[in-house]
């Protein structure tokens, strides 16, 4: 089977099996050769590792896992692709398809099976419409994943790797920096796309932890974030004795403000000035309480 990493290739198989991109799913096909290879390379795929590949679509991406890694699972929720997926992996001996939705994979299974339980690396181009969903579940799922390098949204991508004070960090920069280290490696614009996509995109590494970079009990620390940034324009003391709710116990003001002037912080202060490492003393501070 011809590569796929051109757009003329990408047309013709498409018209000859009849595919449209589907809004239903978020699609849209890479066509640039050249960003597929650097997802590729950018992930650090060998012969040694076991991918999974997340949205496979006509297999553009595939082709090149294939050539790299030792083995590649897909997953893919879009039946329609099971003719053209036939032909354009028609030579890629190391490949399993898997038609089902990436967010209801029984995840252990899938590396037990594929991978002898062991770590994998994940590549893909996410559907933006259900990034964040698909890549909490990935990364809350402590130990089975290495490194995932993802397409996503640009603005995405800026949020997840902002730091305190800045208008894009929030509860999602948070979350994706206790369980990895995020980096952008690639910029992609709309015209390596078919269809072309009304944002502009970028690829995403993030290499997993092993363990967390801050220590607090997971479960309340998030739920101080959350409450944090429900209501942006509030002080932290506000918004958490407002929305913190945690195995029965909420907080008042007065404890939050108590809390935050133990850590040497102003009692007006907001939660996006606060990096993880103080949210977690935040934390470890208000249990003690």
């Amino acid at each position: 089977m011809e590569k796929l990493t051109s757009p003329g290739v990408t047309r013709a198989v498409l018209t000859r099996y009849g595919i449209r991109a589907r809004k239903k799913y978020g699609q849209n096909f890479l066509t640039d050769g050249r960003i597929v290879r650097g997802i590729v390379e950018a992930a650090g795929i060998t012969k040694e590792d076991c991918v999974l590949e997340i949205g496979p679509g006509i297999g553009t991406m595939t082709q090149v896992l294939s050539e790299a890694a030792g083995t590649v699972v897909c997953v893919e929720i879009d039946e329609t692709l099971r003719p053209v997926l036939s032909q354009t992996l028609e030579d890629c001996d190391n490949v399993e398809i898997l038609w089902q939705d990436i967010l209801k994979t029984d995840l252990k299974e899938l590396s037990d099976r594929f991978n002898n339980g062991m770590p994998l690396k994940v590549v893909a181009n996410l559907p933006y419409y259900v990034t964040t969903p698909i890549l909490l579940r990935l990364l809350e799922d402590k130990g089975r994943f290495e490194s995932i390098t993802v397409m996503v949204q640009k603005e995405v991508a800026e949020r997840i790797c902002a730091g305190p004070g800045s208008k894009e960090y929030g509860a999602l920069s948070l979350a994706v920096q206790y369980y990895s280290s995020p980096q952008v490696v690639l910029k992609v614009p709309p015209a390596c796309f078919m269809p072309r996509p009304a944002v502009e995109s970028a690829v995403l590494h993030l290499q997993a932890y092993e363990e967390p970079p801050v220590d607090a009990d997971e479960e309340f620390m998030f739920a101080l974030i959350r409450a944090s940034f429900n209501q942006r324009r509030k002080t932290l003391a506000n918004g958490l004795s407002h929305g913190f709710r945690c195995r029965d116990r909420v907080l008042t003001r007065g404890e939050a403000e108590a809390a935050l002037q133990a850590l040497g912080l102003p009692p007006d202060i907001r939660g996006e000035k606060l990096s993880l490492e103080q949210f977690a003393a935040l934390s470890r501070e208000l249990e003690r309480e």
